[in-house]
């Protein structure tokens, strides 16, 4: 089979809900990264991109149902480039890419340009259909912001408690104290700040223009707060359980937030017509499931077998890119691996930065072959947990890792 490779890629800054990116659609803020990327790339013909693929978590909104189709012809790409969207939730870019390199690895395709994106600020109010014409009982509208809506009552009810509930359960499950989640939120603030201050995300990082003459340029992830301490973050009350029961805080859980992402991969052909050299190779890939209400800690397996995939051990890996949905399942799944802490977002996590759903596999992916290529590493893992019990993983190889 032909070898998949990334060759490129971006993300906007994460804006907090409400914030300056949400006077943005989720359909432009796609369309952006995508004229990003393409820019990036002087000598392609954008008619020789084969397919491109999104990855989306809500799709009930303004992403009108296939954002990938409305990202591409907002850019101004040629009308003749086919597109799909996924939805694996907060897994879906990382899905995106996973299918990008199975088309590229089968001879489907030598360069697929794959993106996700999220607008959490904008994500609708639905109200669902009556079950007859002229009811006389009143419709509860459901908010598609994040977790469960129009649950079918079919469902066990241990596994359609809310996302918090479900990371007190898994915290209690593999004994995370409530001081080790503050303490790894705050480091993942440090780090953050740190990686922005040093140059880390310059190449990673397209600025967003304002949508409107009242808005401003924004150039920065907007949730990182750089004097962030565990101390601090002590003092916040918990949110889904009372004080007494509860760990789970609004300062070690990711926020909501806005924002895109894209990358072009692509095989050795696709290089040529982009004229670029590929940052890494996608060397394993893996899914996994398990009881949702332990969503959290489903990563665990699907890296263990993406790198059985990529015949290699965690003792080959030098850099991880684990996806900080909780503090609790980040340290329960990085426990689990028996690796070093250190080596586990060292630019920062999701924590800090955001987790603008449908954005986020990819943002963690494109950091992980960044980390690579400056550390000049070889192997490295991007882990995402995924509602509803289920997590993805791809591994990458740094081809020119000299180490």
């Amino acid at each position: 089979m032909k070898q998949a490779y990334l060759y490129d890629a971006i993300r906007t800054p994460f804006g907090k809900i409400g914030g300056s990116l949400s006077s943005h659609r989720p359909d432009d803020l796609a369309a952006h990264v995508v004229r990003e990327l393409v820019a990036r790339a002087p000598q392609l013909d954008p008619a020789s991109i084969d397919e491109s693929i999104f990855g989306n978590a809500n799709g009930a909104g303004e992403e009108n149902r296939n954002v990938a189709r409305m990202a591409t012809l907002l850019a101004g790409l040629p009308t003749s480039l086919p597109g799909t969207t996924m939805n694996r939730l907060c897994g879906s870019s990382l899905d995106a890419a996973i299918a990008a390199s199975r088309q590229v690895n089968t001879d489907d395709a030598d360069l697929v340009l794959v993106g996700g994106v999220e607008s959490m600020s904008r994500a609708p109010w639905v109200l669902p259909k009556t079950e007859r014409p002229f009811p006389m009982a009143n419709l509860e509208l459901a908010n598609t912001t994040l977790g469960w809506r129009l649950v079918n009552p079919a469902m066990p009810k241990e596994w359609i408690v809310s996302l918090g509930e479900a990371t007190e359960q898994l915290r209690e499950k593999y004994q995370v104290t409530r001081e080790d989640q503050d303490e790894f939120a705050a480091l993942s603030h440090k780090l953050a700040a740190e990686a922005w201050a040093n140059g880390k995300y310059e190449n990673l990082v397209v600025s967003v223009p304002p949508a409107n003459k009242r808005g401003t340029e924004v150039t920065m992830d907007e949730t990182i707060r750089p004097g962030t301490t565990a101390e601090t973050l002590a003092g916040l009350r918990t949110v889904f359980r009372d004080a007494a029961t509860g760990t789970v805080t609004a300062g070690n859980a990711s926020p909501m937030n806005d924002g895109a992402s894209a990358a072009f991969i692509g095989s050795e052909r696709g290089g040529e017509l982009l004229g670029a050299a590929p940052l890494a190779r996608i060397a394993g890939r893996a899914s996994s499931a398990l009881d949702p209400q332990y969503f959290g800690f489903a990563p665990v397996e699907a890296a263990n077998k993406a790198l059985a995939k990529a015949g290699i051990s965690w003792s080959d890996v030098a850099a991880v890119e684990l996806n900080e949905a909780f503090a609790a399942q980040s340290l329960a799944c990085v426990r689990a691996w028996d690796i070093d802490a250190s080596i586990v977002n060292a630019w920062g996590g999701a924590l800090s930065i955001g987790h603008p759903l449908g954005a986020s596999g990819l943002r963690i992916l494109g950091t992980l072959a960044r980390r690579l290529q400056e550390n000049n590493q070889r192997w490295g893992v991007a882990a995402i947990c995924i509602g509803v019990g289920q997590g993805l993983a791809v591994v990458l190889e740094n081809p020119n890792a000299t180490a």
